[in-house]
């Protein structure tokens, strides 16, 4: 660890793989939830474009791929609210057509060499300047700051639009927001892990980050962890291993889901083996379901005809109340099986 300390130019790469590691997680959270898993590979696509005009112009690619992905941003969030062309075409069009003009505006660079292109593609971390490193570090500020005061309003428009917009949020502004701010982490994380790869660190922690929490909150803190030790352990691996940095760390981060799978499946396994009562409802429980919620630790149970329910791992288990009706607590629950909702 001490020689990967002693270059100045891992002394970046690791800073910027921190940066990156909080960040794309915050954002990839939110995109899960609305299932669009993929938009920050499209993003990815189209400030490949951006790129490509910096380095044909001289300018630097870190501003121009940042303007073309923020206004591709703009464009993909207005065609999905209003534009009357079928939705996943126009997002093709746009994503398939940023990558054709990257590939073909940064051919006439005399820079535009294929291991150039590459090094945008699949990241070249121990290229980051400290230029680089100073303007990642306010572009990653501004994704965690944005992110964690607009977190309760992008949880509801995540969880049901329509209901979020019956009271009078600005579902569309919210939208754009989150479009944009997944368009500047996948800027952040060009030079760690790629413009084809980024995607995947948005994604990945957060698939194993919603297999070991019990909450959303829980699930934020598990992601962003995962994609710290995914990022800056990849860094590393790829020092000592010789390897390429973008791959090692989304290599590192699938293996961190992998691990959260074979451990929670038998954990499921033993859990239902202790289950001695069964928790059965015709319905399942959640915002508006018309009982009232109690916030219990890192979760919300459910008061329900004398009973206290509390989803966990695909069933309800159930708490045990007191002698006055007063639940008595997490620790004295009494747990389901298998709940056919």
């Amino acid at each position: 660890m001490l020689e990967l300390l002693s270059y100045d130019f891992m002394q970046r790469a690791l800073l910027a793989a921190l940066l990156v590691g909080i960040a794309a997680p915050m954002v990839g959270v939110f995109l899960v939830q609305r299932r669009l898993s993929l938009i920050g590979d499209g993003m990815g696509h189209v400030a490949l474009a951006g790129v490509a005009v910096g380095v044909l112009t001289g300018t630097a690619p870190v501003f121009t791929a940042l303007v073309a992905a923020v206004a591709a941003a703009v464009v993909v969030e207005l065609i999905r609210a209003r534009g009357r062309t079928n939705g996943d075409v126009a997002l093709a069009v746009l994503f398939y057509g940023g990558i054709a003009a990257g590939v073909v505006v940064i051919s006439r660079s005399s820079n535009g060499t294929a291991s150039n292109l590459t090094a945008y593609l699949f990241g070249a971390i121990t290229t980051t300047t400290a230029t680089d490193l100073w303007v990642f570090a306010g572009l990653a500020l501004v994704v965690v700051a944005s992110t964690w005061l607009l977190r309760p309003r992008l949880f509801a428009v995540a969880n049901d639009e329509e209901y979020a917009r019956a009271t009078g949020m600005p579902v569309t502004a919210l939208n754009i927001a989150l479009a944009v701010l997944t368009a500047v982490t996948v800027v952040v994380a060009m030079r760690v892990v790629g413009l084809l790869l980024i995607s995947a660190l948005m994604i990945v922690p957060n698939a194993a980050a919603q297999l070991l929490a019990g909450s959303f909150r829980a699930a934020i803190r598990w992601a962003v962890l995962i994609g710290v030790v995914a990022s800056v352990g990849g860094v590393g691996l790829s020092f000592y291993a010789n390897t390429p940095s973008g791959g090692t760390i989304v290599l590192l981060a699938i293996a961190v889901f992998l691990a959260a799978a074979v451990g929670t499946g038998l954990r499921s396994r033993l859990g239902r083996r202790t289950h001695l009562l069964a928790e059965v409802h015709d319905h399942e429980h959640g915002p508006g379901c018309g009982h009232p919620a109690v916030a219990h630790g890192d979760h919300v149970d459910y008061l329900h005809d004398g009973h206290r329910h509390a989803p966990h791992e695909g069933h309800y288990d159930e708490h045990v109340l007191g002698a006055e009706g007063a639940p008595a607590g997490h620790d004295e629950h009494a747990s389901g099986g298998k709940v056919g909702h």
